[in-house]
C-alpha cells in the first residue's frame, strides 16, 4: 500500500510540474525569455496600485521642483517607448524625499525614485537608465513571475514532502529545511539576478528608443559602482555573487557593454523617427 502511494505521489508531482510549465508559460518582451506566470495581470496590477498608495501615504514626497520635473520628463519618454509592452499601465512617477540611492517600480507602472539617487543619476540620460530598468521590471511582469515561482516551489515542496514515507523524525524534519535552502540558493537568488540583468537589457533598449544614448547606461553604472564602494558596498567576493539577489557591479557593466550594439541600433532608429 505504501509503495503504491509513493508511486502515485511521484506521478502527481510530475503531472503538476508539467501543468505549471504549460499553463503558466508567457514570454518577456524585448528579450523573448519564456516565463512561468500564474498570476493574472489584473491581480498583479491591483497589488501594485495598492502598495504604491500605501507607500505614498507613509513616505515623504519630494517638493523639489527641479527633481520632480526631471523625473516626470524622463519617465514620460520611457513610458512612451514601452507602451506596447504594457498597454494597460497606469504610469506614475514619484520622487520620494529620501537620501537612499535607489528606485523601484511596482506592477502596473508605479515608479518611485528616491531623491538620493539623483546625485548619481544627475542628467536625463542617466536617469533614463534607472527608469528604463525599473520599467523593464514592470513590462516583464517580474513581480508576478517571482510570486508564481514561489507558489510553484511551495506546491512542489508539499507534494514531495507528502511522498516521503520514512518514519524517521530526523528525515521528516530535515526535508523542508533542505528543500528551502535548495530553492533559495539554487533557484530564487540566481533567478532574481537573472531578472535584474534582463531589466538592464530592457531598460537600455527603452532608453535608446526614447532617444537617450545607451552608452550613458554604462557610464551611470560605473558611477554607481564607485558610489557603492565609497559607501561600504560593491563587494566582488564569491559570497557576494552567491548570496545576493542582484548581480555584482562588474557583471552588470560587462553585460551592458555586450548589449551596446543592439541598443545603439535602436538609438539610431529613434533619431531617424
Amino acid at each position: 500500500m505504501k509503495t503504491g502511494l509513493k508511486k502515485l505521489n511521484g506521478w502527481v508531482v510530475i503531472f503538476v510540474s508539467a501543468w505549471l510549465l504549460v499553463a503558466g508559460c508567457t514570454t518577456a518582451p524585448v528579450t523573448g525569455r519564456s516565463q512561468l506566470n500564474l498570476v493574472s495581470a489584473g491581480d498583479e496590477m491591483k497589488l501594485g496600485l495598492t502598495s504604491f498608495e500605501e507607500l505614498k501615504s507613509t513616505t515623504p514626497i519630494s517638493k523639489d521642483p527641479k527633481a520632480n520635473a526631471m523625473v516626470q520628463r524622463v519617465g514620460k519618454r520611457i513610458a512612451e517607448a514601452a507602451k506596447n509592452d504594457l498597454p494597460n499601465a497606469q504610469w506614475e512617477f514619484v520622487v520620494f524625499d529620501s537620501k537612499e540611492a535607489n528606485a523601484f517600480c511596482l506592477p502596473g507602472g508605479k515608479v518611485g525614485v528616491y531623491a538620493g539617487l539623483l546625485q548619481i543619476a544627475n542628467d536625463d540620460a542617466s536617469l533614463a537608465t534607472v527608469i528604463g530598468h525599473e520599467v523593464g521590471h514592470a513590462t516583464a511582469h517580474h513581480g508576478a513571475e517571482r510570486m508564481s515561482e514561489a507558489m510553484a516551489m511551495q506546491g512542489l515542496g508539499e507534494l514531495l514532502g507528502s511522498a516521503i514515507t520514512s518514519t524517521n523524525q530526523l528525515v521528516q524534519t530535515a526535508f523542508p529545511l533542505a528543500y528551502g535552502g535548495v530553492t533559495k540558493y539554487g533557484r530564487a537568488l540566481p533567478h532574481s539576478r537573472k531578472q535584474e540583468l534582463e531589466a538592464d537589457h530592457m531598460g537600455m533598449i527603452y532608453m535608446a528608443r526614447a532617444g537617450y544614448d545607451p552608452k550613458k547606461a554604462v557610464d551611470f553604472w560605473e558611477r554607481f559602482a564607485a558610489y557603492s564602494k565609497e559607501h561600504g558596498g560593491g563587494s566582488e567576493s564569491f559570497w557576494s555573487k552567491f548570496l545576493s539577489d542582484h548581480p555584482i557591479d562588474s557583471v552588470r557593466i560587462a553585460d551592458l557593454k555586450k548589449l551596446l550594439p543592439e541598443a545603439e541600433a535602436e538609438f539610431q532608429k529613434s533619431r531617424i523617427r
